[in-house]
């Protein structure tokens, strides 16, 4: 990604110390939604990383991970699929429980949704401790597919979730942090 996106990405990215609880540091991405040109060029660098990997399908974590998420996917010409939290997606799904610093928690994907030897990007907002990440990853290997790369907007590195992803090396973010 060129320096002046990495600069205009980061400007425009909020800290609020102490807040969902004490000792963690919110980054808001409000202002990054509210930029349209700021918006279309993350979504340019996301997708040209995007074909790098060759990837067939985009997964979307929910939530934030679907606002660039789905139009990452139709910049490649490819399907979007979201995992989501527990008990939102009907029918048949695949389930990956996972540990959070305030607890625990279930990511779900609907079976069917990735079709067995697909090659798999994985979007989220922020890669913090990697858990949720590395969940989705299950997911998307429990549905025969593969995970060919990441795409993160923000990458917390001093937690080092990078760490708990296989294909590290496929890592895209926005912002090392």
């Amino acid at each position: 990604m060129n320096e002046n996106l990495r600069r205009r990405f980061e400007a425009a990215v909020r800290d609020f110390p102490d807040f969902p609880k004490p000792g963690v540091v919110f980054k808001d991405m409000g202002q990054v939604w509210q930029d349209p040109s700021l918006c279309h060029d993350l979504v340019s660098a996301m997708a040209q990383h995007g074909q790098m990997s060759g990837a067939d399908a985009v997964v979307g974590i929910e939530s934030r991970g679907f606002l660039l998420g789905v139009p990452l996917a139709l910049a490649l010409g490819v399907p979007f699929v979201p995992a989501r939290k527990a008990g939102k997606l009907p029918g048949q799904v695949h389930r990956s429980a996972y540990s959070l610093e305030y607890g625990e928690a279930v990511l779900e994907l609907q079976a069917g949704a990735i079709q067995p030897g697909q090659r798999v990007l994985i979007h989220d907002d922020v890669l913090a401790t990697g858990g949720t990440a590395a969940a989705c990853a299950d997911l998307v290997v429990a549905s025969g597919a593969t995970v060919v790369g990441w795409s993160f907007l923000i990458e917390l590195t001093f937690l080092e979730g990078r760490k708990r992803l296989d294909t590290a090396e496929g890592i895209w973010s926005a912002s090392a942090i």
